[in-house]
């Protein structure tokens, strides 16, 4: 597969050609234009014919879009219903989405054989926790979409596995400060493979001090110019985008550039300007170095994040009590050009230092394949799903039932499920295993063809079994255990422990944007936010949305389950679609309606 992916900005439409999966480069252009228009994409199709390749060649075109709303929150491909909300988002970012939007309905127009896919900025940063990404405003502002989304994500995700990489460490293992230096900057927190806080918000006006954008500001400022100075909001909004930031404070404009050399030659302001732009990044490196409890990683990536090495060395001062430090040597001998990356701090220095060269379009391109694979969430408003908690239960069947309570004894029913049709019953029975043995094990209802007994892993072992991880009905080849009731016991078969799984009704899936013989990955928002992979799809045409989880599973995400294994909703505790694959080969296919096995 071959794809193009296209870079929209101010005057410069950056274009590469990506040969999938390895993302190498063909070619990579850049061209100035004022707009973008069919001469700029005559010149990028010149341009691609002189390395050999023809567009209709192609497979799909991928469009880099700053910002993709409340509903935009993975990479997608392009119809009219995706344009509308690149364009509803537009109001958030009005320097961006609209010079993106016009890049991709001109290529829509002129290539309409090819795939579009749009690959936002804003999707790193969609796993933000709920208290990172809130902002204390009424809730109608919230409903309205008021909340913090982040940007610069293709730039702070590629520093991530660039570090994993250079380190031979998984991301999952580290935890990284990604610093974004330029005229437009920002700062991410990365906790172990998951982005958990930014410095940009709502806007790309949130966060540091930019070129020409001021960055944080008392919003008591803005109400104060507002009704003192008489400034309507369009020139409040001018002037906080191109007439504040490094433009403001130094007298030479907003080129990083241009305020290091004015500085060097002795201007007061462009120093004064310098050290603000430092003393708020590293401010911010200090804040997110404390959210994460401890840095493995300092990045820094971006124009001036590569090329500056004094910048660099700026921001750095003052930072060695968390154990950052640069040498000297190395700082000033990176070159971007030359390497992509380099370490940049002393020989056993506690905390890596990296200096790495921005690869966006190829990560651009990298999004798209994954959308055109189907390996990203559908264009949709997130779905809350409820989760629920259970401990360890069994399934019998009758003829068990009778042997551990007595002749003709019938299952008496203590409370239904969440689940239509199912319920707990008053009975309990103890699980015997070689090794140990649990109590009072609630009987779930109503009776099965085979017995069934779901545990969690820590359960298993101090039983002494080895429980294979299965959907629930898949007992082919299980442990056996002994139960024991009031009036006898029963060596059975049937152990294991339950892969997690999510039911739902097919109106549910059809939201959701999944089908049979998928598996999704489910994003918990918890105090200690967890990424559920292989969630298996449980349908059923009269299903109740909601994710079960064993304890072990609870206790990790910092939930609690209930002790006597009736299913229990966690209160404020909701999953969010993060992703969604084909079925895995360990997990066998639940059939449409399925109703012996759901719970």
């Amino acid at each position: 597969m071959r794809i193009l992916a296209l870079n929209a900005g101010s005057s410069t439409l950056k274009a590469g050609v990506f040969d999938m999966p390895s993302a190498h480069a063909l070619v990579e252009v850049t061209v100035d234009c004022g707009v973008i228009d069919d001469a700029a994409l005559d010149r990028i199709e010149q341009r691609l014919a002189d390395a050999g390749i023809a567009v209709k060649t192609l497979d799909a075109v991928a469009h880099r879009v700053a910002h993709g709303g409340p509903r935009l929150r993975e990479a997608v491909r392009i119809d009219d219903e995706a344009e509308r909300e690149i364009e509803r988002a537009a109001v958030w970012v009005p320097q961006h989405n609209p010079v993106a939007l016009a890049g991709i309905r001109l290529a829509r127009r002129r290539w309409p054989g090819l795939a579009q896919v749009a690959v936002f900025d804003t999707t790193f940063h969609a796993t933000l926790p709920e208290h990172a990404a809130l902002y204390a405003v009424p809730q109608a502002w919230r409903d309205a979409g008021v909340r913090r989304y982040g940007f610069h994500g293709m730039a702070h995700q590629h520093v991530m596995e660039a570090a994993a990489a250079a380190l031979e460490r998984d991301a999952n293992t580290l935890r990284i400060v990604s610093c974004h230096i330029g005229n437009g900057a920002s700062v991410c927190a990365i906790d172990r493979g998951r982005s958990v806080d930014t410095s940009m918000g709502l806007t790309a006006l949130e966060g540091l001090i930019m070129g020409t954008r001021s960055g944080d500001v008392d919003p008591g400022a803005v109400l104060f110019v507002s009704k003192h100075l008489g400034l309507a909001a369009a020139e409040v909004e001018r002037a906080l985008y191109e007439d504040s930031g490094l433009k403001a404070l130094s007298g030479a404009g907003g080129d990083l550039r241009d305020v290091e050399r004015r500085a060097a030659e002795g201007h007061a302001d462009a120093q004064t300007a310098l050290r603000a732009y430092a003393y708020r990044v590293r401010k911010t490196i200090g804040a997110y170095a404390a959210a994460l409890g401890g840095i493995d990683v300092l990045a820094f990536t971006g124009g001036a994040g590569e090329n500056s090495p004094a910048l660099r060395r700026r921001i750095v001062d003052g930072l060695e009590f968390l154990g950052v430090r640069l040498d000297e040597d190395r700082n000033n001998a990176y070159r971007a050009a030359e390497t992509p990356m380099a370490a940049l701090q002393p020989d056993n220095a506690p905390v890596v230092v990296l200096a790495v060269h921005a690869e966006e379009q190829a990560m651009i391109a990298r999004a798209a394949q994954g959308a055109l694979s189907g390996g990203s969430v559908p264009a949709t408003a997130p779905v809350a799903i409820p989760v629920a908690v259970s401990a360890h239960h069994v399934h019998l069947t009758q003829e068990t039932v009778e042997r551990l309570f007595g002749a003709g004894h019938a299952l008496q029913v203590r409370q239904p499920l969440t689940q239509p049709g199912f319920w707990a019953a008053e009975e309990t029975v103890a699980v015997a295993g070689p090794r140990g043995r649990l109590e009072r094990v609630r009987v779930l209802g109503p009776c099965r063809s085979r017995n069934q007994i779901e545990l969690s892993r820590t359960e298993a072992i101090r039983l002494g079994i080895d429980a294979p991880l299965r959907l629930s009905g898949h007992l082919d080849g299980t442990p056996e255990v002994t139960l024991i009731g009031p009036s006898g016991s029963v060596r059975t078969d049937g152990a294991i422990v339950a892969q997690r799984h999510l039911h739902l009704a097919p109106a549910d899936a059809a939201r959701l944007g999944v089908e049979a013989g998928q598996e999704v990955d489910l994003e918990l928002d918890t105090a200690r936010a967890t990424v559920l992979r292989h969630v298996a799809l449980r349908l059923a045409d009269d299903a109740v949305l909601e994710v079960h989880l064993d304890t072990d599973e609870a206790n990790a995400a910092g939930l609690s389950g209930d002790a006597e294994g009736v299913l229990r909703r966690c209160p404020g505790c909701a999953a969010r679609l993060r992703a969604v694959h084909p079925t895995a080969a360990h997990c066998a296919p639940t059939a449409r309606g399925a109703r012996n096995d759901q719970t």
